[in-house]
Order: C-alpha cells, then structure tokens, then sequence
C-alpha cells in the first residue's frame, strides 16, 4: 500500500471539520468554504469515476498545503486506508502550488514510496468566481501491461468531463441541489447521455436494469424516450442546470431510483449542456420491504385502536354493573377496576395514534393525570397534580404496565395523604431518564407514612399489585418513604415549614428491552 502524500497524521493536528480546518489555515472566506463543502457532498461519484483516492488540499497563509477532505472510489482498492484530514502535504506540494499558481491541471509521478509501487498525482484546481480556492488531487497506484477495457475508458471520459468543470467553476452547482446521500453509485448503473439526451454508454449494471424493466434493445444512439424509458430525470436537469434526483416505477413491478448529472460547459452567453450522467438503482426489494413495514405498522397501530375499543366497552359494561350494586365495598372495587382498565386502554390509545414499537411516555403521564383529577379529588378535597420531565421513549411491552403502576401511585397518594375532609394538596410526578433506565418520583404533600413503614410488608391490593408488576414484569426496583424537606422543595412543594409533612414513591425501570 502506497504511503500518501501527506505528513504523518501522529505529527499533524488533530482531524477536524473541512470547515474548522480552512478557517484555521487559509484566508478563503464563508463562501469559498460552502463551495468546498458542496464539493465535497457531491464528489463520492467521481472517485468511483476514475478508481482512485480524491483529496482536497487547501493552502494555508504560510503557503504549506493542508488536506481538508478525503474520498475513496467504490469501484477499486484504495490506496490509503488511513484518514488524512488535517495534515500537511509532502509528496507533491510543488505539483499543488503549480496547478494552483497556473490554473492548470498538472499530472506527474509522486516520489517513490518504500514498498516501490509507482504512484501519480493529478493535480485539478479548484475553481470560483474565477479564482483557485483549492486543489482537488486524484492519487494513484501505476498498474503497468494493463490495458483499459471499455467500461474504464468510458468512466474516464465521464470523470474528465467534470474535471474541466470543477476547473471552470461550473461544478459542483450551486444553490438548492439534489440530496446525493441515498442516491445511486457509480457501480449500481451508469448511463451516460450527449446534450441531445441520446444515450453513449451503458454500463453493464446500467443494462441489466433495462432488461428489468422489459428492455431488451441497445440502447445506446437512442433517447430515453424512444426506448420507453422514464426520463423526466434527465429533462428536469438538463432544463435546471442541476442534479435531479427522482425515485419511479417503472413497466409493472420494477421501481429505480435515480439521479441525472448535467455536464455544463461555461460559455460568454452562459452555461449550455453537453451531456449528462444517468446514475440508476433497482430498489424494488427495498420498497417492497418498506411497504410490508408501513403494512405492519399500520395493522399493529389497527390492533391497539381495537383494544382500546374493548376495553372501554368492558369499562362501561362494569360502570354499569357497578350502579345496580348496594354494597359499598363491592361498589368500590369494581370503579377501581374500571379505572385500571382506563388506564390500560388509554396506553392502548396512544400506541395506535404513535408509529413503531415504541412510545414517548410523557404523551401516556399527562393524560392519566387529567383521569386522576377527574377521578380521585373531590371538592372537599382539591387536589392539584403536576409533572416534570418527559422521561424519554419506552417500549410498548413496558408501557401498560407503568401506567397501572403510576394509577396506583396516584391513588394511594390522594387515599392515603388527603383523606375526605382534608384540605387536599399537591401531587408531583418527575421523570427522569438516566442511561436506558427510567426514574420515576412520586411526591405529595399529604399526611405522610409512617416514620418505620414498609412497602414489602404492605397488604393493600393496591400496594401489591404495584410492587408485583415493577419487580416481575418491569424488572424494577421502587421505595417509598416520608418525605424529607429537601423532597418538597426540589418538587415545589414546601412551604417553609419545617413541620410539613408528605411521602415519597422513587422507582426505576429498564427501558431497554
């Protein structure tokens, strides 16, 4: 493997951003750097172009030459497997300075490296507004007896369409151009087009996506067009004078995405098209794939709007029930029963309204503390419940039962800390969520437990089924305790009385499953 020609990277400043990295060492300006920068976002195909490494080398105010950006060609072993963004050139600098002094594109052997292997540089000034920001440097290892077959011949010819661009400062375009992030590659199907729209090259990939698609004649002399071919791509950025990208079906069951490159050539009376580069992708598999998951989605989301359905119906079929009993306590525990079914149905309602298999829990928190004032405070006993926090997103699974965990919370709270005739209080809720871990805290201002209470030795249903469900089904820990001074006030809710009482519920929970 070839050494680059750059200094050793251990010697040289830390790698930063291309930004960071010009600003520092270069008096380019605000401009000048977006102009690196759309280089930069849109250069992955060249490299594939030309099989070889691109470094982009920018000089600095002591007129040394330093490398601001680095790509490595999809098609072809690299001949750097090291990042070398942010150090200085050595091999080479002269042939930097004298393309850019020159405005030249310069081609010339490097020193020879240690492991003997030949290597060539092409220097290709960076241009804007007619002035060299950059140089922009293809590197390579010299294979000697290797003559090149036609696929190479036609990506070099491509690839030196753009050199005299990015010479001319006509490439990379500016203003709004097209996302290249998930766009096609070099070696997923290449097109290339004369200013006519008619097709010169086909590359073999490019080929095989045609006979996809139904077409079995040679495409090349033809346009698009006649070959049946969609070419909407290839209008559009020819009549933009910009790189389009388009996703399309096309013949019954084919989908391609694709994204067409004009080649400009700068004249007196402006820029005029002289060709274009067609890249192509079959991502039917992936759509389909992507339909099958919005499918999927959409009839999980479908499920929990069922579920909540029938749960509220059963909760009106037990508030029924519940009017036709005279006995208090069985009264009691079946309008308990329904408010656990309530809450169960109310996480079943914010699945189906949320996409993916999980929830922001927050969304779950405000709404049972709306169904707690509704239903746990009365007028002689106001109660008033806040929340802090939002505690992230949890799973589904992890979901229903915190909610019943926090409906008891909240209702022990107002039973237990504002029994009827109290003048009522305060209830807080702070989520926190702490390295995949959710903190929950219960706070009230209420009559407080028991200086010596314990929550394992507890024996209301309530109380059982909290510390059931977050030791077993949430692998969880809780405790609850007075509360302390410090409690109310981190939670608003003291007064200044060193008398006050009130208690404390603080549980944690997994939240990755």
């Amino acid at each position: 493997m070839a050494h680059p020609a750059v200094s050793d990277p251990a010697e040289s400043a830390a790698m930063t951003s291309m930004a960071d990295l010009s600003r520092q060492h270069s008096s380019l300006d605000q401009d000048d750097i977006d102009h690196l920068h759309r280089l930069g976002a849109e250069w992955a195909f060249l490299a594939d172009l030309c099989f070889a490494d691109l470094l982009l080398y920018v000089r600095s105010t002591d007129a040394k030459w330093v490398v601001v950006d680095q790509v490595r060609p999809a098609t072809n072993q690299t001949m750097y497997v090291t990042d070398y963004i942010g150090t200085w050139a050595q091999r080479g600098a002269a042939v930097l300075s004298q393309a850019a002094d020159e405005n030249t594109i310069i081609e010339a052997d490097l020193d020879t490296p240690d492991d003997g292997a030949r290597t060539r540089m092409m220097a290709i000034p960076v241009a804007r507004n007619g002035r060299v920001i950059a140089i922009l440097s293809k590197e390579w290892e010299v294979r000697s007896g290797r003559t090149l077959g036609e696929l190479e011949r036609s990506y070099k010819e491509i690839f030196d369409k753009f050199v005299v661009m990015i010479q001319t400062g006509t490439f990379p375009f500016a203003g709004r151009v097209a996302d290249s992030s998930a766009a096609p590659r070099v070696g997923d199907g290449v097109l290339s087009l004369d200013a006519d729209g008619t097709v010169t090259y086909v590359s073999p990939n490019a080929n095989s996506a045609l006979h996809r698609v139904g077409i079995q004649a040679n495409p090349v002399g033809m346009r698009l067009a006649e070959l049946g071919f969609h070419d909407g791509p290839v209008r559009q950025a020819f009549e933009r004078l910009e790189p389009v990208v388009e996703e399309f079906e096309q013949g019954a069951d084919v989908t391609l995405l694709s994204r067409c490159v004009p080649l400009v050539h700068d004249t007196e009376s402006g820029p005029v098209v002289v060709g274009g580069l067609m890249l192509m992708r079959d991502v039917t598999e992936l759509r389909k794939r992507d339909r099958l998951l919005l499918s999927k989605d959409a009839t999980i989301r479908e499920i929990h709007h069922r579920v909540k359905n029938n749960l509220q119906t059963i909760s009106s079929l037990l508030r029924l029930q519940a009017r036709r009993l005279t006995n208090p306590e069985a009264k009691a525990a079946v309008q308990e029963s329904v408010r656990r079914i309530r809450t169960i149905a109310l996480v079943h309602e914010s699945l189906s309204r949320e996409p993916g298999e999980d929830i922001a829990f927050i969304e779950i928190v405000r709404p049972l503390l709306r169904l707690a004032e509704e239903g746990l405070q009365s007028p002689d006993r106001p109660v008033r419940f806040t929340v802090t926090g939002d505690g992230g997103r949890i799973p589904a699974n992890t979901a229903t039962p915190l909610s019943v965990v926090l409906t008891e919370l909240l209702q022990n709270a107002v039973d237990h800390g504002f029994p009827e005739g109290s003048a009522g209080g305060q209830v807080s809720v702070a989520l926190t969520q702490n390295q995949h871990r959710l903190d929950v805290r219960v706070i009230d201002n209420g009559r407080g437990v028991a200086p010596g209470f314990d929550l394992d030795a507890s024996t209301g249903l309530g109380l059982s089924i909290v510390r059931t469900l977050v030791t077993t089904e949430l692998n969880g820990t809780i405790d609850m305790r007075p509360a302390r001074t410090q409690d109310l006030d981190d939670a608003k809710l003291g007064d200044g009385s060193s008398h006050q009482h009130g208690t404390v519920v603080e549980l944690s929970v997994p939240t990755v499953v």
